[in-house]
């Protein structure tokens, strides 16, 4: 019995044995590189990647923005790993909706498609808090992004749990997944030269902690120029036909190619053209780039309280070729596809060694690639900003445009040159769609902040994040102000002048539940002073600031410990006494506001309210929500809001407004909004 009982223990382990072994083999797959070429399975690539970030979509886009990508000529899809999003509170993880980044993974691999993950885990992006969750700031003894002991614990579990995660779904190319590349960390290498010695053992452990995770497939550091074997460092930026990766073994890889850049609140949309975009890369291709994303391909929606900077508009567009709704931005994305048709018929040629180069002109050359093979292919560069040049090359003669390339995949006939724009030119244009019965919008008067039971009184003044943990944007600062009635001003009529000086980004001041004023920052100066004369009566003054943070911080050293709100000082000038400081008297806070928490944003929130209608709504109030209700027109095409529907109640918005759209179902499958 003892014999029979070790033969069926010893079958059953030789049986899982082989198993594994044969299922392991069935799916081995590799991914290598040298210096011209990304090696896939055993075949030299020139890759194009395009980043689509799944956040700032929603997961019924997703199928179509990644087939679009495929049509336009994409190998890979690019995408960052955002933390806050996946982990909004400690150990509580959210891998839901637009954060199901194994189904968008998945996607990318059915469309037949690589993957880039950035896992980062700091991700900058013009995100909240760069990808950090909030939660992080305050754990004891710790501080972002270098050789801090509490910060590297939580980093490398986040890291670890996403790397396990797509190991448990198959996902890594090791694996017979899509995920060809990882990245770590992000662009660190000038915050590292910045704090010293401690940024370059951060970086030696952030790098040794990815690659001991065992995923099978290279990792990347951008912007890192001495990342640690065998990290590849790569470039982002406009432009990167100047880089060269730190060792000769490495691709010269472009991680981020900027189609455009991000809109802040304020400021102009920022627009590329496609001819620089287009010569761009073609110029870092025949210089031996072997991996191009463009940064970003569909840049989206910030949605919610996502957007960072501050004042990081709620549209990151980015003038990419999809845009924000997901449309075909042309000529941009018919005129990039070309260009990737043209560099995948010269790809024979460009992974088999370095080009000649010969000069045709004071600013016109010629970069020749071929492979033994007998492939041939030719880039013809002018570098003039404004001159036509004549170049003969081959025995043949070439007219290339002024800051142009032409592409010869067989060293004879130009197929493309990225001055000359083929593709259709198209301008989106928004068809009014007929809503039965009109739009009619309702109104909800939110009154000032008071001492309420849900608010707390503390002596002196508080800094915002910290009290609020960033659950909203907004807190009251209140307080109360006793005026004499022998003070002069009563008499004389002209009022004592508030000074608030806060650390960000926007305010607006009551006195008496009355709007006095309003004052805000910008992105590149976040800090604002409210200084403005306020009407004070005898007795008893209620002042209210409503503090609004616009973003927290994504970038910058230790950008955990810059603050926001009112750090004061905060006084009167022009009383008898001359100035009062009201800084260190007691102040009550309350965290958000009221339609906030009665969810008036939502269909069964808005329902909680009554609502005023018809010429009640255009009564000039500080503090409004409105309110519109409507079915969704048939159809899949994107929707878009005209507000200047709200015009028609007679309001001039200058104040706080505050808009609640809701869309009730209708027969559509997705809508943007």
């Amino acid at each position: 019995m003892g014999l029979r009982a070790v033969d069926v223990v010893m079958w059953n382990v030789v049986v899982v044995v082989l198993v594994s072994w044969v299922f392991c083999t069935s799916v081995t797959a590799s991914v290598s590189y040298d210096a011209k070429a990304i090696t896939i399975n055993g075949q030299r690539r020139i890759l194009i990647s395009g980043s689509i970030h799944y956040p700032r979509s929603t997961p019924e886009m997703w199928p179509d923005l990644i087939r679009k990508a495929k049509e336009g000529g994409l190998d890979v899809i690019q995408t960052y790993v955002f933390w806050n999003g996946h982990e909004p509170s400690p150990g509580k993880y959210n891998f839901e909706g637009n954060y199901d980044i194994v189904k968008f993974v998945k996607l990318a691999q059915q469309a037949g498609l690589y993957v880039h993950l950035r896992v980062g885990p700091y991700v900058c992006a013009e995100w909240n808090f760069g990808g950090f969750p909030v939660w992080l700031k305050y754990v004891r003894g710790i501080s972002f992004r270098t050789d801090n002991g509490p910060f590297k614990y939580y980093m490398q579990k986040f890291t670890t749990k996403i790397v396990n995660m797509m190991k448990a779904e198959w996902l890594f190319e090791s694996q017979g997944g899509p995920i060809i590349l990882s990245q770590i960390e992000n662009e660190y290498g000038p915050m590292e030269y910045e704090i010293g010695a401690s940024g370059r053992a951060y970086t030696k452990w952030a790098a040794e902690m990815a690659v001991g995770l065992g995923t099978g497939v290279p990792w990347v550091m951008c912007k890192q120029d001495d990342a640690p074997d065998p990290i590849i460092n790569t470039c982002n930026g406009f432009y990167c036909d100047y880089f060269s990766p730190n060792k000769a073994y490495k691709p010269k890889m472009w991680t981020e190619a900027w189609t455009g850049w991000y809109t802040e609140f304020g400021g102009p949309v920022p627009n590329r053209p496609v001819e620089d975009l287009a010569f761009s890369v073609a110029r870092f291709i025949k210089k031996g780039g072997a991996f191009i994303n463009y940064y970003m391909y569909h840049g989206g929606t910030n949605f919610g309280r996502t957007a960072g900077g501050p004042f990081i508009a709620t549209s990151y567009d980015y003038d990419a070729p999809l845009d924000e709704y997901g449309l075909l931005r042309q000529p941009k994305w018919g005129h990039l596809k070309d260009l990737h048709r043209a560099i995948k018929l010269c790809e024979p040629a460009l992974v088999s060694g370095n080009p000649t180069v010969t000069k045709l002109g004071n600013y016109e050359e010629a970069h020749v690639f071929r492979s033994k093979s007998g492939a041939c292919a030719a880039f013809l560069s002018n570098y003039h900003s404004n001159a036509f040049a004549k170049v003969s090359w081959g025995n043949m003669h070439y007219n290339l445009p002024p800051w142009s390339i032409s592409i010869l995949p067989d060293c004879k006939n130009t197929v493309y040159n990225t001055a000359r724009v083929g593709a259709q030119s198209a301008r989106m244009k928004m068809t009014p769609v007929p809503i039965h019965g009109g739009f009619s919008w309702q109104a909800y008067n939110e009154e000032p902040a008071g001492y309420e039971d849900n608010s707390f009184t503390m002596a002196g003044l508080l800094e915002q994040i910290n009290t609020t943990r960033d659950v909203s944007d907004y807190l009251w600062y209140i307080t109360d102000v006793y005026i004499n009635s022998k003070e002069g001003f009563l008499r004389s009529g002209k009022y004592p002048t508030l000074t608030v000086q806060s650390a960000g980004h926007a305010l607006h001041v009551f006195v008496n539940g009355q709007a006095s004023g309003t004052a805000y920052g910008s992105l590149e100066f976040p800090k604002l002073t409210f200084n403005q004369g306020v009407k004070l009566r005898a007795g008893s003054n209620r002042i209210a600031l409503l503090s609004i943070a616009v973003g927290l911080p994504n970038v910058g050293p230790h950008f955990e410990r810059w603050n926001a709100g009112v750090l004061g000082p905060v006084t009167l000038y022009g009383l008898d006494e001359g100035k009062r400081d009201l800084s260190r008297q007691k102040w009550s806070y309350k965290v958000g506001l009221k339609g906030e928490a009665l969810n008036l944003h939502s269909l069964t929130g808005s329902s909680s309210v009554e609502w005023a209608e018809g010429s009640l709504v255009a009564r000039k109030q500080p503090l409004t929500w409105f309110k519109t209700t409507f079915s969704a027109p048939a159809g899949n095409t994107p929707l878009a809001l005209d507000m200047n529907t709200l015009g028609g109640t007679g309001l001039l918005i200058k104040h706080l407004v505050l808009v609640a759209v809701v869309i009730m179902p209708g027969p559509t499958v997705r809508r943007n909004v």
